[in-house]
């Protein structure tokens, strides 16, 4: 799961930059402007962006595990 939150940002990170650089959205160019297609990869996205918060939290979280199983 980790890694498909990856892609997606990836993805997500990549047409954001066109976005920016050059006023081009590669998504609806591909799939047309707000078409269902479209909506379902911005939708992915955004999953795979909320997903990729719990990456902030796993480290505090596994050490307090560890360092208590140590005990």
């Amino acid at each position: 799961m980790d890694i498909v939150a990856l892609i997606l940002l990836i993805i997500g990170g990549l047409n954001w930059g066109l976005v920016g650089l050059f006023d081009f959205n590669l998504v609806s160019f591909i799939f047309g402007s707000m078409s269902i297609l479209s909506r379902i990869v911005y939708t992915l996205v955004s999953l795979g962006a909320i997903w990729s918060i719990t990456f902030f939290f796993r480290d505090r979280i596994l050490s307090r595990y560890t360092a208590e199983e140590s005990r």
